[in-house]
């Protein structure tokens, strides 16, 4: 897997993960599904998440991660653009107080937060119950393969 990474740190939060780990975290989830991918991953404090989240969810609160595919200009041919998969924008905040809550690590919570944007990008949803299951169970075993239990443990 080659990825090409875009990292801006908007943030001021502590503990943010290193350029490494996200890049790592990323390449796990795109293994054996893509050759090559551009990401730009964008870590911001809430002001700006609840802005992006209010703008394009309808939603008016901070959240996680948001997932932007990137979508084809007209007349553009794919093959000349396939590598760029998209962006993700993510709540340094919001990533805390969530591991703080469910007791879980914080770096093992950037790598399932950075996996589910990654996933999102290539196409995966979790709006009807079939693709949740089949979603977090490809969650789980990208994060397995990272030494990191099932961040669904204890879920109902």
């Amino acid at each position: 897997m080659n990825l090409t990474l875009d990292l801006q740190q908007a943030s001021q939060q502590p503990n943010l993960p290193s350029e490494a780990q996200v890049t790592g975290w990323l390449e796990a989830a795109l293994a054996g599904r893509l050759d090559s991918a551009e990401i730009s991953v964008r870590i911001v404090e809430e002001a700006e998440s609840q802005e992006l989240n209010g703008q394009y969810r309808g939603k008016d609160s901070p959240t996680n991660v948001l997932s932007f595919p990137f979508e084809l200009p007209p007349g553009v041919p794919a093959e000349e653009m396939n590598f760029l998969l998209g962006d993700l924008v993510i709540c340094a905040a919001v990533v805390a107080s969530e591991a703080a809550q469910q007791n879980k690590d914080l770096y093992h919570h950037w790598a399932h937060m950075l996996i589910h944007g990654a996933l999102h990008l290539l196409g995966f949803d979790h709006i009807e119950s079939v693709e949740a299951e089949q979603m977090e169970q490809m969650e789980r075993d990208i994060l397995a393969g990272l030494d990191i239990s099932d961040p669904y443990k204890g879920e109902f």
